[in-house]
């Protein structure tokens, strides 16, 4: 718990420094300020190795297309929102509209051209998601998207959205699963951060223009049955 509370301390003082150094950014180019977020995303992954002994491994890279893609990933921790940004060239995450709100972190959400999504709103909501990602993916940016909308404890039933469907169907580009085992070491709704391998592992990419029906059920049998192959792989793992 002592090496949990103070990774936690340095990991918020490291974000709110970047932040506030790094406002300057915001005035520059989209490239210099999505430096800045890979910096920090880096480093607070280098803080949680030293500090609590978190280790990454990463699997599968060669999976990534060479042009712009849809990354679908499990989602079982906060870990996911950061850990991912310097495994993929230049990412749009899509992300809860009402995070934009908050400043300098929402600021800066906007500057790196991040994908808001407002729940509530239903299919409006969906069609104006699409309408982002696909100007995103214009520019040959991946967009990444957790299938499930919010974090799952490990080995939890699956609870996909409809949202990734969509954005298949309308995108027209390869969508790369992602399986992790991140929230074995950085559980959700809790203090606490342990030693281990967080593992993230870029599946075989499922080719675009399937129909609906197909690409969700390979999408969600390719994710899950990684995702359980990598919980066996830790002796945390539930069950």
């Amino acid at each position: 718990m002592f090496r949990s509370l103070l990774f936690l301390a340095v990991f918020y003082i490291n974000s709110a420094l970047i932040l506030i150094l790094g406002s300057p950014l915001l005035f520059g180019p989209r490239s210099w300020a999505m430096a800045g977020l890979k910096f920090h995303a880096v480093t607070s992954i280098w803080w949680l190795r030293v500090i609590v002994g978190t280790k990454l491994e990463v699997r599968g890279r060669e999976n990534l297309p060479e042009g712009a893609a849809l990354i679908a990933s499990k989602h079982q921790s906060a870990w996911d929102t950061f850990g991912l940004i310097p495994l993929t060239r230049d990412p749009a995450m899509v992300m809860k509209q009402e995070l934009l709100s908050i400043p300098l972190y929402g600021w800066f959400s906007r500057k790196f051209e991040m994908i808001p999504i407002q729940r509530e709103l239903g299919p409006a909501a969906l069609r104006r998601m699409t309408q982002e990602a696909a100007s995103r993916i214009a520019k040959g940016r991946d967009v990444v998207i957790f299938p499930e909308g919010t974090r799952r404890a490990p080995g939890a039933p699956p609870a996909y959205k409809s949202g990734i469907a969509l954005l298949y169907d309308r995108l027209g580009v390869p969508c790369v699963p992602v399986a992790l085992n991140s929230g074995l070491f950085w559980p959700r709704h809790s203090l606490t951060r342990r030693p281990g391998t967080i593992i993230v592992e870029f599946l075989p990419a499922i080719p675009a223009s399937l129909p609906r029906k197909e690409f969700t059920a390979r999408l969600q049998d390719s994710i899950e049955t990684a995702t359980a192959r990598l919980l066996a792989e830790s002796p945390d793992a539930p069950g």
